[in-house]
């Protein structure tokens, strides 16, 4: 089935299980009034952060293709972006942590389609298209970053999700849209702010999802680089926001040194950060990374690694020691003596896998209702069964069309006829395969003859544990899709009336085609129906301050006096500032 978005050398790579996250960019939704907002806040970052970001972020801007006067095209990012190895794609606001890592492991970007409001021009809670296409973009051009990027991607789409990391995901979702979205009454606000807080004081031990976010944030996002006493911006959170780039500069913020430790610390997507870490390089983001992942379960396995998927309450896999993957929801698991594992068990559509490609005959129609198996020694034989070859194997009893009797050091019994075997390309046995089988422990029935083909793993031990899935292509929905979506604005007659307004002064600055009379009758409309909008007298200014005149200075003490009101005061400072510095 052709999909629903455009695909280039970069997206085309990209597993199915994440195209239903990706949607078309609502480029004609974008109102003159977006458009104004972009170009202001492009405007002021680029005057700005020449001053205090990373040298690569002005650079990556034109190499890039993001331009300062109007909102992106994504078809047009990525006939940029594919000269250095990367794509972009459209998605809903907030998707789900793995989700968006797994898209970064492919060298996509996501980008959020939608663009703040006026109201929140100096900083947004939801994720939009500022802060993603002008935070995010520009920095990968740098290419030690952009491994970082990739690598960390990689890394996080493997992190264990604990169940309550879904709730926050979505808790925090729908607060950004409704602080996002004007029409959000201060009651619906405020319940999902009491929602985000209590599920973070009452998160428990955070999973390693939550840990590598943490992680994700303090650079990604937020990530100051240098020396503590002198750092850049190259964070997107920060790029973005032409209230907290300049705020994270101020020694009311506190600098740490970026370290392991940032993983344990949390974070309130809602307010400016109180602290924020500096990197001395981009090489060292890779080194820190490296150290959370030596604590990930993906390297680690054991029973801690079957427990933390089991608690995850989502889809997961172990990997044996053999090389044979186990992916499916892990509902239980028997250990013995040191913390070893004794058996494992899955719950519902299991597929059994080797080197993250599905065994042929072992996908999730062969094992529709999960799968069990015992790993480990056998009792009273000092070889494991993996390092058996075939003579050994048969000198145990362990052949094909012979019934065995195996009991496991841990007490897991296993007795049937031996259907067969299934060997790697190396020879190395993955898997024994019996009839009339049972398999007990202690007292527990664990496998009985009438449920069919009893297929074994073979391993010594869990050598790895990780989210999702070995070979993408044996699940069809990995991820969840929010059922919650981005609010939609619809706008009343007068906006729709200031929309075209905005949009006929653009039209005048582009062209250079001056109406100095229609410029007047847009004025005098504005100050009659819209005397809280600065952002269109700010353009108008623009354009009349270079034709001189009584005009540009009604229009420049119009401004004066709209900055009396105290939350405007500042962005028509910084706007008029910049108009000047531009003539």
């Amino acid at each position: 089935m052709k999909p629903h978005f455009e695909l280039n050398k970069v997206t085309s790579k990209l597993p199915k299980h994440l195209h239903k996250f990706i949607v078309n960019q609502p480029y004609n939704e974008y109102t003159p009034q977006n458009h104004s907002v972009w170009r202001y806040v492009m405007r002021m970052n680029v005057d700005y952060l020449t001053k205090v970001a990373h040298k690569s972020y002005i650079k990556g801007l034109a190499l890039t293709g993001i331009s300062t006067e109007e909102i992106p095209r994504m078809d047009g990012m990525n006939r940029i972006l594919k000269e250095i190895g990367w794509a972009a794609v459209s998605v809903d606001g907030f998707i789900p942590p793995n989700a968006f890592m797994e898209f970064q492991a492919y060298n996509v970007l996501v980008i959020a389609s939608d663009m703040r409001t006026l109201n929140h021009i100096e900083y947004t809670p939801a994720p939009d298209i500022i802060h993603e296409a002008a935070g995010h973009a520009p920095i990968i051009a740098n290419p030690e970053y952009a491994e970082y990027l990739r690598r960390f991607g990689e890394i996080g789409s493997k992190a264990i999700s604990s169940a309550k990391d879904f709730e926050i995901y979505e808790a925090i979702r729908m607060l950004s849209i409704l602080k996002e979205h004007p029409n959000s009454s201060e009651k619906e606000i405020e319940h999902a702010q009491k929602t985000v807080e209590y599920l973070q004081e009452n998160m428990g031990e955070l999973s390693e999802m939550a840990q590598i976010r943490n992680l994700h944030w303090w650079t990604v996002e937020y990530g100051l680089i240098g020396t503590v006493e002198n750092p850049k911006i190259y964070g997107a959170g920060l790029l973005s926001s032409i209230g907290e780039s300049e705020w994270c500069m101020q020694d009311k913020v506190t600098k740490l040194p970026y370290s392991i430790a940032a993983a344990n610390l949390n974070f309130d997507i809602t307010q400016p950060q109180p602290q924020l870490f500096v990197t001395p390089d981009f090489a060292y983001l890779s080194l820190v990374l490296e150290e959370f992942a030596n604590t990930m379960a993906i390297r680690t396995g054991g029973l801690k690694g079957v427990h933390k998927i089991i608690d995850s309450k989502n889809l997961g896999t172990i990997e044996l020691s053999t090389g044979i993957q186990i992916s499916g929801i892990f509902t239980n698991v028997i250990q013995y003596k040191n913390n070893k594992v004794a058996y494992f068990q899955t719950t519902g559509p299991t597929a059994l896998s080797s080197r993250n490609k599905e065994l042929i005959g072992h996908g999730i129609a062969q094992h529709p209702t999960g799968f069990g198996s015992p790993i480990g020694k056998l009792k009273g034989i000092n070889l494991h069964i993996e390092d058996m070859s075939p003579r050994d194997l048969k000198a145990y009893g362990i052949y094909e069309g012979e019934f065995i009797d195996l009991e496991f050091e841990s007490g897991v019994k296993v007795q049937g006829k031996a259907i067969t075997g299934t060997r790697d390309l190396k020879g190395k046995i993955l898997l024994i395969s019996l009839t009339d089988c049972t398999v007990r422990y202690q007292d527990q029935i664990l496998f009985q003859p009438s449920w069919g083909i009893y297929d074994m793993a073979i391993g010594k031990e869990v050598v790895s544990a990780y989210a999702g899935s070995a070979d993408n292509s044996s699940f069809e929905d990995v991820s969840r899709v929010s059922e919650v979506k981005t609010q939609k604005i619809k706008y009343t007659a007068k906006e729709e009336e200031l929309y075209e307004m905005y949009a006929k002064v653009r039209e005048m600055r582009t062209s250079g085609a001056i109406d100095p009379n229609k410029l007047k009758i847009i004025f005098e409309f504005l100050k009659k129906e819209h005397p809280l909008d600065w952002l269109l007298p700010l353009e108008i200014y623009e354009i009349a301050i270079v034709q001189g005149g009584d005009f540009s200075d009604e229009v420049y003490h119009y401004l004066r006096k709209l900055q009396e009101q105290s939350s405007f005061q500042k962005l028509i400072e910084n706007g008029l500032q910049l108009i000047k510095v531009k003539n």
